[in-house]
């Protein structure tokens, strides 16, 4: 795939070169961590969004390399806060992890929604995520600018297909709200595929979730993408259009990329901290399985643990909290947890 956010591939490579090393060298891969039961991943998202694509195809990778069953469980509600908190109460012990994009875990708080911080967990990246605004292939808005021009010419009245407040595609239309002063209607749903589906059967007139939820649909003919959240044209595989950038109507429109993972509370054992982080630093980075899955699915595979992870993730976490605080969606103070204004 090329041209897939260049911008962000430039950035993640310079950090991942200058930290990643690093990390590995930081934690002793010397106590090798074996579980002797099976590890429960929980989705806090619906089956078949983003989330739930990327972290089974992770779990599948993982599986070889600890020589034990991962059970992936989708446990969605409250944004994602309710199968989070699930993780976070039970025995450190290193056998429960969740997964999501860090952008969700680390604006939890803000929002009211669970007293955590990124400071509570390791974070280990597997892929980072644009989001494409889409419309019904039948759709009069033939491109961003006309969809503008209806969001104007229609306030609160054409409807936005999300997985809910605290979702990307939730996010990301606020972010163009943010630069446009533009109103919609916001439906939200239980994940990105079913704010597809629905955006499809035509019960919605946009949708603006991730890329690797449209993916299948925009090869199908059955949703047109109108605009990519990033700096540079989106070119996915199998898409006939390369899918302009955001900036080619609001050139001053500013964001980061969204960089998923699996997390691991801290307070594991020492020997869960040093396998994994071995494991994704030596295996995962060379996995020629989840490099096709990112090719195929419009997504940039960029594996990273510790500072490393934290440094490429922490802008969109930074954006996404004081765009919720800008807009009275917050109901803490950001700088007072630990994000400072990007």
């Amino acid at each position: 795939m090329k041209n897939l956010i260049k911008t962000a591939i430039v950035m993640v490579a310079a950090v991942s070169v200058s930290i990643g090393v690093f990390t590995v060298q930081s934690v002793s891969a010397e106590n090798s961590w074996k579980p002797d039961k099976p590890i429960n991943l929980v989705v806090p998202w619906g089956a078949g969004g983003a989330t739930d694509g990327v972290s089974r195809q992770t779990a599948m990778a993982l599986e070889k390399q600890l020589g034990q069953k991962i059970v992936v469980v989708n446990q969605p509600g409250a944004s994602g806060s309710v199968g989070t908190k699930n993780v976070l109460d039970k025995p450190k012990q290193g056998l429960y992890w969740t997964a999501g994009a860090v952008k969700d875990l680390g604006v939890y708080k803000v929002q009211g929604l669970l007293d955590t911080t990124l400071d509570d967990w390791h974070l280990f990246l597997n892929f980072a995520i644009p989001n494409v605004v889409a419309v019904n292939v039948d759709s009069p808005y033939k491109d961003f600018g006309e969809l503008l021009e209806g969001f104007k010419a229609n306030p609160g009245k054409i409807k936005v297909a999300t997985a809910g407040v605290n979702s990307a595609g939730h996010t990301a239309i606020e972010m163009i709200k943010s630069y446009t002063d533009i109103d919609y209607k916001h439906v939200s749903y239980e994940g990105g595929n079913p704010a597809v589906i629905a955006t499809v059967a035509g019960e919605c007139d946009v949708v603006p979730q991730l890329a690797k939820e449209e993916v299948d649909m925009l090869k199908a003919g059955k949703l047109r993408a109108l605009a990519v959240l990033a700096d540079a044209p989106l070119t996915i595989e199998g898409y006939d259009q390369e899918i302009p950038s955001v900036k080619k109507w609001i050139p001053d429109f500013v964001t980061a990329p969204i960089y998923f993972g699996i997390f691991v509370p801290k307070g594991v054992p020492d020997d869960v901290l040093a396998t994994l982080t071995d494991i994704w630093n030596k295996s995962l980075v060379n996995n020629e399985g989840l490099k096709t899955f990112a090719s195929q699915n419009a997504m940039i595979f960029d594996p990273a643990t510790g500072d490393a992870a934290m440094k490429k993730a922490f802008p969109m976490v930074q954006l996404d909290a004081w765009l919720k605080f800008d807009s009275g969606d917050a109901a803490v103070d950001p700088s007072t947890v630990g994000i400072p204004r990007p």
